[in-house]
């Protein structure tokens, strides 16, 4: 039943999604378990991403599915170090990434990643003036193929795939954004935060106008 059900469904399926179909009492755990080792090797194999669970092309046969062909790029470089920046240091303010970046950010910048939903307001911190702080959301754990922040690429993989410089200092630590969450004695109203920071930023392009 666990198979039929996420080989028709259209997106991943978290074990509750799947405990609201199945009979009452059923081992979900246990029978994800035994499918990941049916499918172990084959064509096409069961995943979790996002803490939900799919079924999805074996990675050595990807190339099968690959099409080439020029696109414009939909993040620009700006971006792509903007989402860096927050997937690693979540959750993290604007000033905090420009003081990582070296540059200002732009508002634009990120609203292109509230809107594709990669990024999303986590809180206010508690200083002076309750900055907002942003982390990313399970859109973008999937759209990456990540199970947790914890699947992160850490700073071997980085430095072995030539995205790390050999000349870095003894003690440099890539961040671990899975132990961001713990920091919530430093984050007040998730909730409350983002609706004001949706007021605050409709407040500050009708200012911008009158200007």
């Amino acid at each position: 039943m666990v198979e039929a059900l996420l080989f028709a469904a259209a997106e991943p399926l978290s074990v509750s999604d799947l405990a609201r179909r199945l009979p009452e009492g059923a081992d979900i755990p246990a029978a994800l378990a035994v499918l990941a080792a049916r499918y172990e090797g084959r064509g096409v194999r069961l995943a979790e991403v996002a803490g939900r669970w799919r079924f999805q092309t074996a990675d050595d046969l990807a190339f099968l599915m690959t099409e080439e062909r020029d696109e414009p790029r939909r993040l620009s470089r700006a971006a792509q170090e903007t989402l860096a920046i927050i997937a690693y240091h979540q959750p993290v303010t604007r000033a905090e990434i420009e003081a990582i970046r070296g540059v200002q950010a732009s508002r634009g910048t990120l609203d292109v990643l509230l809107e594709i939903g990669f990024v999303r307001p986590r809180g206010r911190r508690r200083t002076p003036g309750r900055p907002v702080t942003y982390a990313t959301t399970d859109a973008f754990l999937e759209h990456f193929g990540l199970a947790t922040l914890a699947d992160l690429p850490g700073a071997a993989e980085m430095r072995a795939a030539g995205l790390l410089g050999l000349d870095l200092p003894a003690d440099f630590a890539v961040p671990d954004p899975s132990q961001a969450d713990s920091d919530d004695e430093a984050i007040e109203g998730p909730d409350d935060a983002s609706a004001e920071f949706h007021t605050d930023f409709i407040g500050a392009e009708t200012n911008g106008e009158g200007a």
